[in-house]
């Protein structure tokens, strides 16, 4: 009896070439689930002020504290515009990477609670080390003076001390950072009942509001923080975000007696380890009709976890499913598995293979991500070289260029979600209009838009600049001229930054939702790096012969615009090669054990 309930027997009459000859059978049990008392331990949206509080405030002050960055190296500690954005880009490239870190102590050690709130803790002290710079002279260089005989301007750079202390706040920042960002959204779904119609669409609700307070946050971020950081002083402008993380931080753990507290369930990458290995020693084994096969291990959850979906079996890379056959003493006697590192749970295949079928999508997004990263580098010194007036006694911050996409954002995401959706609904007969992978080739394809109209009106911009020949190089053009460019801009962030996030949501189990939300910050790691790579090779090769170089201090005299055409250069070959991949994924539909469904896929074509 305990073998019955670890494995199906498969006779050679039931094999097919298909693989659902290795679906477990049905375990009774999992029909008689009893939700109520998930219902009754999870707060649902009684915690969501406390969760959705402390995440707007926390992105409030972060973003607060980076968004002007660049300005702040430039003007501050005297750096170029080469060397400024690629100490951004390289702290975005490590808080990205150390968010699959704070997955994996989350889901391992600490649980997503315990993870925030160090981690939070991790981001004052950057906060903090960072606000201090601003307020202690001797922590960054000196002013810039002008010399009185030949008129110019002579700046002092930053000693090694100096440069190190700023890192270090910038290091602690990203700590904090990796921990939160990954585990902020599963906590939130976390606390809502997802065995219940009721709680599935207030995990909806859940995510639309998450968006919309990110967008709010960082229109406040674009105009009043930027604004008194810029007409104020630094040290206003960098001491506001960090009292607002000190109040995030307190209004987060107010909440503790309320929240859902999920166990940690150990480590996904060790389970996928299992699962390669398992399956490479049973390499020689035949999926179907072979003697020494006695089933397959059964898909229940064997920590006593309710298991709120399952990843349907699948028909790809079925060598890895020989990790799920039963064979020789695989078994104990009471139905246990004896060696995890010899038999897994089709599940646990599932997963591996749901991972590796992501894999080729993801990898596509690191260059559409390399364009997102420009936003905060080199448009803002377009910016600073354009007439950024509005009416006669209010000149627009350069770091607050960001709010025109985020405004584009605004607009589009209403009429996309009530106009353009539901219309294409009714032509495609899709329930979101358009497919995940379909979005995210939107978004691709407005990336490639924002580089080319980038260029064109860099290109404008810098004609500008040199005909009229005015002493600080400022181009007599309104900054609004890069409105096109940055509402491009806005529509891949609603199309392919979103598509990526509905996609990793969608497509892995619950338990693997930390990591699946830490891929999006890999991406964005993997674009900045490209960015940070191409901008130094870009720098090096370009200057010679006597030829200006492309992104020189002054971009009135380099050719910012051939950088641009470059990136969208780059963005189709990419897109030829997302097409490639998308053309022949197979989405994965997750079967409730409450009510297990036949389903379709999806192809996209």
């Amino acid at each position: 009896m305990a073998r019955e309930k670890c494995f199906s027997n498969l006779s050679s009459d039931e094999s097919s070439e298909s693989s659902d000859a290795l679906l477990p059978e049905k375990d009774d049990h999992l029909d008689l689930l009893d939700s109520s008392s998930a219902i009754q331990t999870k707060p649902g949206w009684k915690a969501m002020p406390y969760i959705l509080a402390n995440e707007s405030i926390e992105k409030m002050a972060t973003y607060g504290l980076t968004t002007n960055f660049m300005v702040y190296l430039v003007r501050e500690y005297h750096m170029d515009q080469v060397s400024a954005a690629n100490i951004l880009n390289i702290w975005t490239c490590g808080y990205s990477l150390l968010t699959v870190v704070g997955a994996s102590v989350a889901d391992i050690y600490l649980g997503k609670f315990l993870t925030i709130a160090l981690a939070s803790l991790a981001t004052l002290v950057g906060m903090v080390t960072i606000t201090l710079t601003a307020f202690v002279p001797q922590l960054r260089p000196p002013p810039c003076f002008i010399d009185g005989q030949q008129h110019l301007e002579h700046c002092i750079s930053n000693t090694k001390t100096q440069l190190g202390f700023l890192l270090v706040g910038l290091s602690w920042l990203a700590i904090g950072t990796g921990g939160i960002r990954p585990c902020s959204i599963p906590f939130g779904i976390d606390q809502f009942d997802s065995t219940t119609v009721e709680g599935r669409k207030s995990v909806h609700s859940y995510f639309n509001w998450y968006y919309t307070s990110s967008t709010v946050v960082m229109l406040i971020n674009q105009t009043l923080v930027i604004y008194i950081q810029d007409s104020v002083s630094w040290a206003w402008g960098f001491s506001i975000p960090t009292l607002l993380m000190s109040c995030a931080i307190a209004l987060f753990l107010a909440g503790s007696r309320i929240y859902h507290h999920v166990k940690p369930e150990g480590s996904t990458y060790v389970s996928f380890a299992q699962v390669l290995v398992a399956a490479y020693k049973k390499r020689h084994l035949k999926l179907h009709d072979d003697e020494r096969v006695l089933g397959v291990f059964s898909d229940v959850s064997l920590d006593g976890n309710v298991v709120l979906s399952k990843l349907p079996l699948t028909a790809q890379l079925s060598s890895l499913k020989k990790a799920a056959l039963v064979v020789d003493d695989d078994l104990k006697d009471d139905g246990s598995c004896a060696n995890p590192w010899r038999l897994c749970s089709i599940q646990q295949v599932e997963e591996v293979i749901c991972f590796m079928k992501i894999l080729p999508i993801w990898a596509s997004g690191g260059i559409c991500f390399m364009t997102y990263a420009q936003e905060g580098t080199f448009v803002v010194s377009q910016a600073l070289k354009m007439d950024r007036h509005i009416g006669p006694n209010f000149q627009m911050p350069a770091g607050s260029i960001k709010m025109m996409s985020l405004i584009s954002l605004c607009i589009c995401l209403p009429f996309y979600d009530r106009v353009l959706q539901p219309a294409l609904k009714k032509i495609t007969k899709h329930e979101n209009g358009i497919t995940t992978l379909q979005r995210i080739g939107l978004g691709y394809l407005f990336s490639i838009l924002f580089a080319v109209v980038a260029g064109l009106v860099e290109q404008q911009r810098r004609d500008s600049a040199l005909s009229h020949a005015s002493a600080d190089g400022v181009a007599p053009m309104s900054v609004f001229w890069l409105f096109p460019q940055l509402m491009f801009l806005g529509l891949f962030e609603l199309f392919g930054v979103v598509g990526h996030i509905e996609l990793y949501n969608k497509e892995f189990p619950e338990k693997m939702r930390s990591i699946a939300n830490s891929l999006i910050y890999l991406c964005v790691a993997g674009g900045t790096y490209l960015s940070t790579l191409v901008v130094s090779i870009v720098y090096r090769v370009t200057g010679k012969q006597w030829q200006p170089n492309w992104l020189g201090n002054d971009i009135n005299a380099g050719r910012l615009d051939y950088f641009y055409f470059l990136i969208a250069a780059l963005g189709v070959l990419n897109f030829v090669y997302f097409w490639s991949c998308a053309r022949g994924y197979i989405y994965n539909y997750k079967a409730n054990v409450n009510a297990v469904e036949t389903t379709q896929t999806d192809i996209l074509v």
